[in-house]
């Protein structure tokens, strides 16, 4: 039994656990690009770091595309998400993916957030979101933006007040990295800080080969 396994184990077992504090988790599912799409991605955004200091630039550790945001889960939930997202990712094939284009949220006349998009299997993609979020749901873990519509993305910046990122959005507008095979899903816990810390606490693999490769869709 592998130590995740073993701790989710630990976490279902009852007991003298319940006469404690229920301790609760900011988690949620993503996939990781691959060090060679991460490569590629921090050579094209280095030199917009600099020219924009004002924003709060996300490091290349905590890059990942988030599949669904689970917010604060209890334990006994995070011992029931352990067999569903099991099963969650066995239903789904490995995808073939890139990072490509820019957007910003909420737009980028007053920005929160600047992001790169996901291009290749986005229809898999989205499958494999929708399959861990009914599994979240029926661990007792629904995300608490369920029903928002799901918008793949890697999150680059976070502005501190609403800002106008026009030129950023419009500089990375051209990018495209090259494809890379995502073979796994991740439950993460987010630890807060002045920097975001990310544990991962699960990992699952998708079933198979990539499906084949799609015609390529302009990112968002």
């Amino acid at each position: 039994m592998t130590r995740d396994r073993l701790r989710f184990s630990l976490l279902a077992d009852g007991g003298s656990r319940s006469l404690l504090p229920m301790v609760l988790m900011r988690l949620f599912v993503a996939i990781a690009p691959s060090a060679v799409a991460l490569d590629e991605l921090e050579a094209a955004t280095m030199p917009l770091r600099d020219e924009w200091p004002q924003l709060r630039w996300t490091d290349r550790p905590a890059w990942h595309i988030t599949l669904a945001f689970l917010g604060e889960v209890d334990e006994p939930a995070v011992a029931r998400l352990a067999p569903q997202l099991e099963v969650a990712a066995r239903g789904n094939p490995a995808l073939a993916l890139s990072v490509a284009g820019s957007g910003a949220f909420p737009g980028p006349d007053r920005a929160r957030v600047l992001w790169t998009g996901i291009a290749g299997d986005r229809d898999g993609l989205g499958a494999l979101a929708a399959a861990v979020a009914t599994g979240a749901r029926d661990a007792g873990a629904p995300p608490p933006d369920d029903g928002r519509g799901f918008t793949p993305h890697l999150t680059l910046a976070r502005c501190r007040a609403p800002a106008d990122v026009h030129s950023l959005v419009a500089a990375l507008a051209g990018y495209s990295g090259r494809l890379w095979t995502v073979t796994e899903i991740h439950l993460i816990r987010s630890l807060l800080g002045t920097r975001p810390r990310y544990e991962v606490i699960g990992t699952w693999p998708l079933r198979g080969l990539p499906r084949a490769r799609p015609r390529r869709r302009p990112a968002l």
